[in-house]
């Protein structure tokens, strides 16, 4: 979002007028996307639209990646330019409503309630503390390796974001505080038919 004219003007729109255009309706696709998560969060369960959500940011960023290595080969770079854009919508399309409020959604919902503040606030930080990183170092990656390689890169970090999610993140959909709360004591201290009932009933639909 921050490079977003950049990114249009990278791919070979060098008007800043029509720059500022794309950027501008791929913000209003982004706040589209954001209205339909939060109809869907509780409707399609956290954890499910977690993980669609990263498998189209995954194919976005490929396809962006692959935009920018044809373009910079030269051929046709216009066709490769308005793909570039695409992928770019797209990336947005797929992660305004599921990776946008998920994650702060989550946040809110797997702390105990002693260390709820402390905790939503230390990931908080986490958060813009990572996103400074990403913004300040974007340009600098691109200009180093290229902004195809920058792409796949982030891709990459995608997928470990996947196999995060399937791995340490529960479906906290239709539980309360206190049967999330358990479900973390089990998974630290063993596991119980009470927890694996809990589990399941997360994971349903």
């Amino acid at each position: 979002m921050y490079y977003s004219p950049t990114i249009v003007q990278m791919a070979g729109f060098k008007s800043n007028q029509l720059a500022l255009l794309l950027s501008l309706a791929i913000a209003a696709l982004n706040a589209v996307g954001t209205i339909v998560g939060i109809y869907l969060i509780d409707h399609f369960g956290r954890k499910k639209l977690a993980l669609s959500s990263l498998f189209g940011v995954v194919l976005s960023l490929v396809l962006l990646a692959w935009a920018f290595f044809s373009e910079s080969s030269g051929s046709s770079s216009g066709l490769y330019g308005w793909i570039a854009v695409l992928a770019l919508a797209l990336y947005i399309a797929f992660y305004s409503p599921g990776m946008g409020p998920v994650p702060w959604t989550v946040n809110s919902e797997v702390y105990p309630e002693q260390y709820r503040g402390t905790c939503g606030g230390m990931s908080a930080t986490v958060n813009w503390v990572s996103n400074l990183i990403v913004a300040q170092s974007f340009l600098s990656v691109a200009d180093a390796v290229g902004t195809g390689a920058t792409f796949l890169i982030l891709a990459c970090i995608a997928v470990l974001a996947i196999v995060f999610v399937i791995v340490f993140v529960p479906e906290t959909q239709g539980l309360t505080f206190l049967e999330v709360e358990q479900i973390w004591k089990e998974r630290a201290w063993g596991t119980s038919s009470n927890t694996e009932s809990l589990l399941e009933h997360g994971n349903d639909p």
